[in-house]
């Protein structure tokens, strides 16, 4: 565990003005695009990871998580005002946010996110900073069999809680080893899969692929949705005349301080198991909010108790998935997949390691954490008017300028046209996948981990010389396979159903 003085050095690198500036930015960006309906923030992610190729580590890593803050604040606002989410995570806000917007209290609804969010990120981060470090110390006990069997579990939960089947879950995971093993042979030196392009010698650039897959595919399956019956809702008046609804009360807010305490925790166990979104933390803690109050029948009217029950969960997620990431080298969702491919760009691997190696660098991240909330408060504050001015911006103008980033990132970070090139199929492909069911996820962090876990395979094979009983000697091992076995029983078949969208208000 790193000593008093590194951690205090990591903080005191996050105070400089440059980071700062760079938290404000990031903040502002992610709360820009989830104002817009059609741009995600996995998008803006993807697009921003190439931009931060020239910063110093902290401060590129500092930016990309204010981005992912930032865009859970913005999701929440056309999820008030027009009742479509932003962002998937904001979809169980908009069930009483749009409601309270209807009765003449747009901005009070906006605000009640925005406090609430800041705290779930607030309490999340604490808790990340307080057993990110014990954990780590934990892992580096496990030796290469151990992590292979880990690696394992991962894979079969990921694979079992997206999307709608384990199979294809388990597909799109072995598409994502295949993809992986381009390059040359860690163990042998020898080409794999190059076809006698020198451009594949080092493998398919993870961002470039990472782009492709999430933004250019999700701006494929927005053109193909858009119909010229398309019709977007009249974004409701934001300035209220009376005062009352325009601003929230500390008494107010304390009123439900039990309900954002719960959908913290929850929001926090989400995170932190692999495969759990934002999304699923949101409508988990609005069921159980709703499900234990007194007067269920006034949610879904604008009641504070649903904004307050969906945004603490779905922002305390944000701090609570770096948790597996930074342990253990597992990410435990999408967005901490693509924070792995911003640590391998600026020479940082993720895993128990990190706090021994990088300790100053990990305790800088974690004090940028912090004074990104805080930015995300001031930002939304001053900016929340303004940020509802893009759900007015068409997609015309959108999606063309959405692309045209997403080709100049790619172009950046692979120094060629080879890189727009991926891009562009996994584009693609990431389309057809999603069309199909198979899940996107699973295949980046099927990519992102193959890496590690050949690595470990190879050194558990040197270990047990080629005998697969040495296993029995290593009881953890056996228990984390044992665990494997058992998700696969419980997840793969039982039947899984589509989150249902919420139900538009009638007027």
């Amino acid at each position: 565990m790193p000593d008093f003085a590194t951690i205090i050095g990591g903080l005191t690198d996050a105070l400089t003005l440059t980071n700062i500036l760079y938290i404000i930015l990031g903040v502002a960006v992610g709360q820009i695009v989830g104002a817009i309906p059609g741009m995600t923030l996995l998008m803006a992610l993807a697009i921003a990871i190439p931009l931060t190729y020239t910063l110093d580590t902290l401060t590129a890593l500092a930016f990309l998580i204010s981005v992912n803050k930032g865009g859970t604040v913005g999701g929440a606002i056309p999820a008030i005002l027009i009742n479509t989410p932003g962002t998937p995570e904001s979809a169980a806000t908009a069930l009483d946010g749009h409601p309270m917007a209807k009765k003449g209290r747009p901005m009070k609804a906006m605000k009640y996110s925005l406090y609430y969010s800041v705290f779930g990120d607030i309490s999340s981060d604490i808790v990340l900073i307080t057993i990110s470090a014990p954990l780590a110390l934990v892992a580096l006990r496990m030796g290469p069999i151990e992590i292979t069997a880990l690696m394992i579990l991962a894979f079969t939960v990921i694979t079992g809680l997206v999307g709608n089947s384990m199979v294809k879950g388990l597909m799109a995971a072995a598409l994502g080893f295949l993809f992986a093993s381009v390059g040359i042979d860690p163990g042998l030196g020898t080409p794999r899969f190059t076809f006698g392009s020198l451009d594949l010698y080092d493998g398919l650039p993870l961002t470039a692929m990472s782009i492709g897959l999430l933004a250019v595919s999700e701006i494929f399956r927005q053109i193909a949705a858009t119909t010229r019956a398309t019709s977007t809702a009249s974004p409701i008046r934001v300035r209220s005349d009376d005062p009352e609804d325009r601003g929230v009360t500390f008494a107010e807010l304390m009123a439900n301080k039990y309900v954002a305490i719960r959908a913290f925790v929850i929001g926090t166990v989400i995170g932190a198991i692999p495969g759990l979104g934002s999304a699923t933390a949101g409508f988990l803690s609005y069921s159980v909010t709703k499900q234990t109050a007194k007067d269920p029948e006034s949610f879904g009217k604008g009641d504070p108790r649903g904004i307050a029950a969906s945004e603490a969960a779905n922002s305390a997620v944000v701090g609570a998935n770096l948790i597996p990431l930074l342990t253990l080298g597992i990410p435990g969702n999408i967005a901490a997949a693509l924070l792995v491919s911003a640590f391998i760009i600026h020479g940082v691997q993720p895993g128990p390691l990190l706090f021994e190696e990088q300790g100053r660098l990990i305790y800088g991240l974690f004090g940028a954490m912090l004074i990104a909330n805080f930015c995300n408060l001031g930002v939304g504050q001053v900016g929340m008017r303004i940020w509802s001015l893009a759900i007015a911006a068409p997609n015309s103008v959108v999606y063309p300028a959405a692309l045209l980033l997403c080709i100049t990132g790619a172009y950046v970070t692979a120094g060629s046209m080879f890189g727009v090139y991926i891009m562009l199929a996994f584009g693609v492909l990431g389309y057809f996948m999603q069309r199909f069911g198979f899940s996107v996820v699973a295949f980046i962090i099927g990519y992102v981990l193959t890496p590690e876990l050949e690595s470990k395979m190879v050194q558990s094979i040197l270990i047990s010389r080629g005998d697969p009983m040495v296993v029995f000697q290593h009881p953890i091992a056996l228990v984390l396979l044992a665990l494997s076995v058992v998700s696969i029983v419980y997840l793969g078949p039982r039947k899984r159903t589509k989150k249902p969208e919420p139900e538009p208000i009638e007027d």
